[in-house]
């Protein structure tokens, strides 16, 4: 036994790129994406892919080379996907609702060769472009003109192309060869991503990736979620956002059908889902509330699956999205993992119970993938796993193969985070249950501190979700001259209220079902709450709009609390 040893048959590199090429001589007819009145076959995309990837080739786009996009969830951002890392680049997806500052920041930080930009992007990306210093060299320009909307007019491929950009996407693929020989890994830690952060709590940092751990990714969520043969996929996801989950590559490993759709509301989405039969769909708790406080809300006809992550979803949330038919799956990842490596799996005996008890289940966390190695929730000075009671608070910490190589250009911040003890530390802050199954509670930044007592700003979300007036809820601590921080809760109410609640009624209201201690003491009506782009909600720009609100004086509630 000692004697037989690793050879090159055996370890070829890992990577997600060779879905595709499979894709296209199992479901080489199918239909792989469908763009309003526009669909491709698998055969289409992988041609298309390759003459992509010849292209970038040809104009000396090589490995190691970063290629940013700007785009929305178009069949160009599908194809760009398998395109750019073919031609051994190194993919950047942008996430299109920063401002241009931002943008320009993020450009100029993991340095592109070149830039796809979508056409409704493109004032965005020149102003960024704009904001470079005089002797920073800039990235090529390729314009990805909407061929296939239905609007027409100035997206279509006959109209002007700025002189800015060099070409259009279209004429650039064209040009490459079909037959195009791909550039494999020479290894498979080599990078194929680079993601932001969506900046939560900070100034976004740039995660890579390696193909190994994105084809790890990739196989583990379609295990996870049962993903079938063939399943019809909703893009409601930012392709974006850690590539949508990596589900870019994994409708590809399932021969999946792409539905793509550019921009989209709840109407949208209902509409999508009765025209094409949709099967599956993922997106951020926000997605779900959308579509549970819809006022064209329908019963789906067929049981559409739909993956949660991004936030912890407050369960009265969840309740009401799988009252109309959307089977609801929760799980947890960041952008350093490439996708989801938590999940909330379900248990046959669960399915007895009252629906508030299941949405309370299902609003957990949960356990490890099959693909992470290890999960635990750690004391943060001790490094020892805490209690098994659902109540002790610790950091969540992971190891496992789809963790990130490091941040770009900031060994402080991956030293950090990637310790010598072989853990990955989240910054998130959560319990672990007794049945093992873990919970998150807050990031650590918005643990809330008050008369010396933690408490989770999840947990008094969850209570103000359940009011039947509030759409929106997120809690921040606010400085207080006597407690130190109280929570303060930011809500934006539902539009066809006839009467609107009053602070005074919120906090009734969460006094009824909170200690004392973790009842907002401040409650700020918003018409909307600020976002990321992957709906997840800015606490740390609600923090702020607390600390301008100064120090709440609490004399005169000390007795009552």
């Amino acid at each position: 036994m000692e004697e037989l040893k690793p050879r090159p048959a055996s370890c070829f590199p890992f990577t997600p790129l060779g879905f595709l090429e499979r894709a296209a001589t199992v479901y080489g007819d199918c239909t792989s994406i469908i763009y309003n009145n526009t669909s491709f076959t698998w055969s289409q995309t992988h041609r298309r892919c390759l003459q992509l990837a010849s292209s970038l080739s040809s104009i000396g786009i090589s490995s190691g080379h970063v290629v940013s996009v700007l785009a929305y969830n178009i069949p160009a951002m599908y194809e760009i996907q398998f395109g750019v890392p073919m031609s051994g680049g190194i993919l950047n997806c942008i996430n299109t609702r920063l401002d241009a500052r931002t943008v320009s920041v993020l450009l100029r930080h993991c340095e592109p060769k070149l830039l796809f930009v979508d056409t409704l992007s493109q004032s965005l990306a020149l102003e960024a472009i704009s904001l470079f210093p005089p002797n920073k060299s800039l990235p090529v320009l390729v314009l990805i003109q909407d061929d296939y909307d239905d609007v027409g007019g100035s997206n279509s491929s006959s109209s002007t192309v700025d002189s800015r950009f060099c070409c259009t996407y279209e004429s650039l693929m064209e040009k490459g060869d079909p037959n195009f020989k791909w550039i494999r890994p020479k290894s498979e830690w080599s990078p194929i991503v680079l993601n932001y952060t969506s900046g939560t709590t900070s100034s976004p940092k740039g995660v890579v990736h390696s193909h190994r751990g994105i084809f790890t990714m990739t196989l583990d969520s379609l295990i996870d979620w049962e993903v079938p043969k063939q399943p019809v996929y909703l893009w409601t996801l930012p392709m974006f956002h850690a590539n949508g989950w990596s589900f870019t590559w994994g409708m590809a490993a399932v021969g999946g059908t792409n539905v793509c759709v550019r921009k989209f509301d709840a109407s949208t989405v209902y509409s999508l889902i009765k025209k094409h039969d949709v099967t599956h769909m993922c997106g951020a708790p926000v997605v779900l509330n959308m579509l549970s406080n819809s006022p064209e809300i329908k019963p789906l006809p067929n049981p559409v699956q739909i993956l949660t992550a991004g936030a912890p979803p407050p369960a009265a949330v969840l309740s009401r999205t799988e009252s109309l038919g959307f089977v609801v799956s929760h799980g947890y990842g960041l952008t350093e993992t490439g996708g989801l490596v938590v999940s909330c799996a379900w248990k046959r005996e669960w399915n007895k119970l009252p629906a508030t008890e299941r949405a309370r289940l299902k609003a957990r966390q949960g356990v490890r993938t099959i693909g992470m190695t290890e999960l635990d929730v750690v004391d943060p000075e001790s490094g020892l796993s805490v209690k098994r009671d659902g109540s002790t608070l610790g950091e969540i910490v992971l190891r496992g193969a789809s963790v990130m190589l490091g941040y770009l250009k900031d060994p402080n911040a991956t030293n950090k985070c990637m310790k010598e003890n072989g853990w990955f530390y989240t910054g998130d802050v959560g319990v672990m249950h007794s049945d093992g199954y873990m919970e998150i509670k807050d990031r650590s930044k918005d643990v809330i501190i008050s008369g010396g007592e933690n408490l989770s700003s999840v947990e008094v979300e969850s209570v103000l979700y359940n009011h039947p007036a509030i759409n929106e809820a997120a809690v921040v601590a606010r400085p207080d001259e006597y407690w130190g921080e109280t929570p303060c809760a930011f809500v934006s109410l539902k539009n066809e209220l006839t009467q609107k609640p009053s602070e005074k009624d919120i906090i009734q209201y969460c006094r009824a079902k909170l200690p004392h201690y973790m009842v907002p003491k401040t409650v700020v009506f918003k018409e909307e709450l600020p976002k990321t782009s992957t709906g997840k909600i800015q606490k740390f720009a609600l923090r702020d709009m607390a600390k301008v609100l100064g120090p709440s004086s609490s004399s005169s509630r000390r007795s009552r609390m």
